[in-house]
């Protein structure tokens, strides 16, 4: 998680689920890079910076897309490095609520369908979003759509891989920013355990009960 970029605003990108977000924060930059343009070493400064970060409440940064003003810039006491503050905007992944998506199936649980869109994987369908009737099976580890037709049902499997169009309805950021120890008292089992429960920085809830969702495959025409 990284939090200290301050976000001003928003711009959507041709593919929605990425925006430009205008951020402004202050570039430290050593001497040693004082023979290269400023702008190269700000700009590579802030893509080590953001690049495949979770920021609080904005996104997955992705990748600086330019620098719009570059303030005056100062060199402190005892640090022989100068501080610009700079503002600029990024390429964010952060789509909206109600956007559909298409990703590939990770894994399946009793907690849901997990997803991967290849450079986020934090994308869970919980049970109750699934296409219905649904079950689980316990034995190939995936999650079944009873599908019923005149026939009589038939099980449509979820197969790991398989590629799936789903509908965003939920986001949730987790501040997940180095803290202090809460007590003085706290063990290393504790400790243990916390790092077990670690959540993501950013995850989003998906569904697919509604026709057209779901995998791709359910809905080509044979």
């Amino acid at each position: 998680m990284l939090s200290s970029a301050r976000a001003a605003g928003t711009l959507l990108l041709p593919a929605t689920m990425f925006v430009l977000v205008e951020m402004t924060d202050t570039v430290r930059i050593p001497p040693w890079q004082f023979e290269r343009k400023l702008n190269d070493s700000i700009a590579e400064e802030l893509n080590k910076k953001l690049a495949n970060k979770v920021v609080y409440n904005v996104g997955l940064c992705i990748c600086l897309y330019d620098i719009t003003k570059l303030e005056d810039s100062y060199i402190f006491p005892g640090d022989g490095a100068s501080h610009t503050k700079v503002h600029f905007r990024y390429v964010v992944f952060h789509p909206f609520l109600d956007e559909i998506l298409i990703g590939n199936i990770k894994s399946c649980s009793q907690d849901g369908v997990h997803v991967s869109l290849g450079f986020f994987d934090d994308i869970i369908i919980p049970p109750e979003s699934l296409q219905q009737p649904t079950k689980f099976d316990e034995a190939e580890q995936v999650w079944v759509w009873e599908y019923e037709t005149e026939e009589g049902a038939h099980d449509l499997y979820m197969d790991i891989g398989e590629e799936i169009r789903f509908r965003v309805v939920d986001e949730t950021f987790v501040d997940t920013s180095p803290t202090g120890p809460s007590s003085a008292e706290t063990s290393t089992s504790g400790a243990t355990e916390e790092v077990q429960k670690k959540e993501a920085p950013y995850t989003l809830v998906g569904s697919i009960s509604e026709p057209g969702l779901g995998l791709l495959s359910w809905w080509t025409n044979s």
